[in-house]
């Protein structure tokens, strides 16, 4: 199929509950000074320890986890499955672990998921069966892209957070400031 052909086919659309952000509770549809001014102590204590506080009334990290954890077995399994039916896609299995050397790097079965930072955050820690103790590691600007190749059975990250698409829509000052914040490794 040539690339342009792509856009040419019905792309299925499977809205997925297990990817829904993580729930904040009474904490939903509030500006942040009112939280801090409400639950300073319990906000505080999410951004330094996230699984000894959470949105009162909310989704504490492991129970986000849970249902995530479902999701991508599922994802994981349509992917697998659609690759079954491709003859390039079996040999993926048996390319080198190593990126870009070879041309099926792009071949087999692919899914873009679209969602919210906090879900993002816990789906990485999951997959790449890192600490929950470890979520605030992870750090997405609006409209973020990261890339995850599933190869040899492992996942491999291949780029996080990218925002240049972006770039037309931010003005000169804006462009500049997201620019120095990328050369100073900021969060």
């Amino acid at each position: 199929m040539a690339a342009g052909d792509a856009f040419a086919q019905a792309i299925p659309l499977r809205p997925d509950p297990g990817l829904l952000e993580i729930g904040q509770g009474e904490w939903e549809g509030l500006y942040r000074a009112e939280i801090e001014t409400r639950w300073g102590d319990v906000l505080a204590t999410w951004r330094r320890r996230p699984l000894d506080a959470w949105a009162p009334g909310g989704e504490s990290i492991p129970v986000v986890q849970a249902r995530v954890r479902g999701s991508l077995a599922g994802l994981i399994g349509r992917l697998a499955a659609a690759g079954d039916q491709k003859p390039a896609a079996r040999a993926v299995v048996d390319r080198s672990p190593v990126a870009g050397y070879q041309r099926d790097d792009v071949e087999g079965p692919w899914s873009v998921v679209v969602g919210h930072d906090g879900v993002f955050k816990v789906l990485l820690l999951t997959l790449f069966d890192l600490p929950l103790e470890r979520f605030w590691m992870w750090s997405f600007d609006l409209c973020g892209l990261t890339v995850i190749e599933l190869r040899n059975g492992r996942a491999v990250l291949r780029a996080v957070n990218l925002t240049e698409h972006l770039a037309p829509l931010l003005d000169a000052a804006a462009q500049e400031a997201s620019e120095e914040r990328q050369r100073s490794g900021a969060l």
